[in-house]
């Protein structure tokens, strides 16, 4: 028995044993959660400040370009509206020149030499050259008809003297061509006779000078008949100017003067070249300008994105540092606490044994006393049939002498001593009855040294098969050991398969979990220990009659150290080293109770194997 309790006592309860033993072990791994979650958050943060770094290259990229353009579009349209000024500037001289040419021919060929031309041009009818112009073209020729009325002015006699003094005074002149309408919008006169007697009253130009504006144009000719003959490939000025009569405001005629250009816009255009020469030039060097700002930026970027790196290194490096200062302080509580749970749980599992010793001692002394005394009846018993015994050893000596006289002496002395014990045969029925006493004696501790070893597993492996039932059976006639005679323990095992497990350590619980029960009934009361099969697990139910836990204190009976009991009556360890028992083998606790009618212990477990197989 001492052997047996020095092994229960070296017995340490370790919850880690079934499941993962390195689990409790390791810990919580501080320094490897805050490498992981650190190294991904700055990376996060690396990738995010790269992305935003090279957004806002991209934009500060896109602010350059849209400058350039904005540049380039200004210096553009500069260019642009110069050219468009010097062509409007260009327009606006040519047609004031040509006005004052029309001053001039007023004044020096219009009274002597055009007026009464124009008055006899006038007296060639045209009415039947417009009354026709909604006739089919097959039907009548409208060109042609004012072709014939353009001969009939150039047949009047003073047409031939009034074209040679329009050819000298224009001779060496910028003016390419004239000509001159009367009032009705025919061509009277044109330098390039093959116009004369065309109709202009529907063009626009003509229309304005005959309100007094002048009106002019510039354009293009590929070719152009001039003064100086055929000129190809020049920019002209056409002006519609109004004849006024000598100290008259009345519109006597449009005066049409085509002035040559060509130069001025050609030193326009190399002008306007030379702008966008410039405009380009200038982009250039903003476009170079741009790209050195961008190389600055850039470099500058990635100076603050290492000194950001850098310190965000640092700052790693700090925070490892720090952190794995902390996990060693924590390993080094973890252990510290580790090795106090254990002693609490070592001190607590002592006193259950000391109780369970107690009660087993009582078992114990019963049959040791009535077998002691039975032992020394019977010896007693022994002390007086020994003297028979010799007697009739003598005789039968006796009877093996010859010598007569000898023989009679012996005989009388034997019979004496024969008569001299008092043993009736009765005495020996007793001594029989108090052996047998001796004998069911030693079974009952003989079965509870079997229930102690089955009990404590000592001669198991730490993990193994395990028969629930039987472990139950064993863990409640030790209970029965210190719990109180008012109380009644109700077995009710159904057919369970083996569970592999630490039988001792399920032992250790079921236990904890009767003598919690017992400790909870005051007065008479009622324990049922239930098992059955529900799926693929086990169950096994502990249920008390009891009072019931308060609802306040319900949730926190399976926390370490909390108790209910008075101090120095309890760890607040038992339960939770239950739980942490079944979790390790995979298992769970679950309870149930009502104030007033009891509390349920339910500890559910996996199966060793499918309940198929098992049976």
């Amino acid at each position: 028995m001492t052997q047996i309790l020095k092994r229960i006592l070296g017995h340490r309860s370790s919850v880690s044993a079934v499941g993962d033993p390195a689990r409790s072990a390791a810990g919580f791994r501080l320094v490897r959660y805050f490498t992981v979650a650190s190294l991904g958050a700055f990376l996060l943060v690396a990738g995010a400040l790269l992305y935003f770094e090279g957004l806002e290259g991209e934009f500060f990229k896109k602010v350059q370009q849209a400058q350039s353009e904005f540049f380039r579009s200004v210096q553009d349209g500069f260019a642009r509206r110069q050219d468009e000024a010097a062509r409007r500037d260009l327009l606006q001289v040519n047609e004031a020149g040509n006005v004052n040419l029309t001053r001039f021919f007023a004044n020096a060929l219009w009274e002597r030499d055009f007026a009464p031309f124009v008055t006899r041009a006038q007296q060639i009818s045209i009415e039947h050259c417009r009354a026709a112009q909604g006739a089919p073209a097959s039907s009548f020729d409208r060109k042609a008809c004012f072709s014939d009325i353009g001969k009939g002015i150039m047949a009047l006699p003073e047409f031939r003297a009034l074209d040679a003094k329009v050819f000298a005074a224009m001779k060496g002149t910028t003016v390419f061509k004239i000509k001159v309408f009367d009032p009705r919008g025919i061509t009277v006169y044109s330098s390039e006779h093959a116009q004369i007697g065309e109709d202009k009253s529907g063009n626009a130009g003509w229309q304005r000078a005959m309100a007094g504006t002048a009106a002019s144009e510039l354009t293009h000719r590929d070719k152009f008949s001039a003064f100086e003959g055929v000129v190809e490939n020049r920019d002209l000025i056409s002006s519609y100017l109004p004849l006024h009569a000598p100290g008259s405001e009345k519109t006597v005629g449009v005066f049409e003067v085509y002035s040559d250009v060509t130069p001025f816009l050609d030193q326009i255009k190399q002008t306007s070249a030379e702008i966008r020469k410039l405009a380009a030039e200038n982009d250039a060097r903003v476009a170079k300008a741009a790209s050195e700002d961008r190389d600055k930026v850039d470099d500058n970027a990635r100076l603050l994105l290492a000194v950001v790196f850098g310190l965000l290194a640092l700052l790693w490096v700090v925070l490892f540092l720090i952190v794995r200062n902390g996990q060693r302080i924590i390993d080094r509580q973890e252990r510290d606490r580790t090795h106090v749970h254990q002693r609490l749980a070592q001190s607590e599992k002592m006193a259950a044994l000391g109780q369970m010793v107690a009660g087993v001692a009582h078992q114990l002394n019963t049959p040791l006393a009535f077998s002691r005394s039975n032992v020394s009846l019977v010896l007693e018993q022994i002390k007086a049939i020994d003297t028979p015994v010799r007697v009739a050893s003598k005789v039968s000596e006796i009877a093996k002498r010859t010598q007569g006289g000898r023989v009679v002496l012996d005989l009388s002395r034997a019979r004496a001593q024969l008569e001299a014990i008092q043993t009736r045969p009765e005495d020996i029925g007793a001594m029989q009855e108090m052996l047998n006493d001796v004998l069911q004696g030693l079974e009952q501790m003989s079965e509870l040294v079997v229930h102690m070893r089955d009990f404590t597993r000592l001669d198991r492996a730490n993990v193994a098969d395990f028969d629930v039932n039987r472990g139950l059976r064993s863990v409640v006639y030790i209970a029965k050991s210190v719990i109180p005679n008012r109380i009644r323990v109700l077995e009710e095992y159904g057919d369970v398969p083996e569970v592999r497990c630490s039988p001792s350590q399920l032992n250790q619980v079921f236990l904890n979990l009767i003598t919690n029960a017992a400790q909870a009934i005051e007065g008479d009361g009622t324990i049922a220990v239930r098992s059955r099969v529900a799926g693929d697990r086990v169950s096994v139910e502990i249920a008390d009659s009891g009072p019931g836990i308060a609802p306040e204190v319900l949730p926190h009976i399976f926390d370490s150290y909390f108790t209910t009991k008075a101090a120095g009556e309890g760890t607040g360890l038992g339960l939770a080293i239950a739980l942490d028992i079944v979790r390790g083998h995979g298992g769970d606790i679950e309870v149930a109770t009502k104030i007033g009618a009891g509390s349920s212990f339910t500890v559910w477990l996996p199966l060793s194997q499918p309940l198929a197989k098992a049976a």
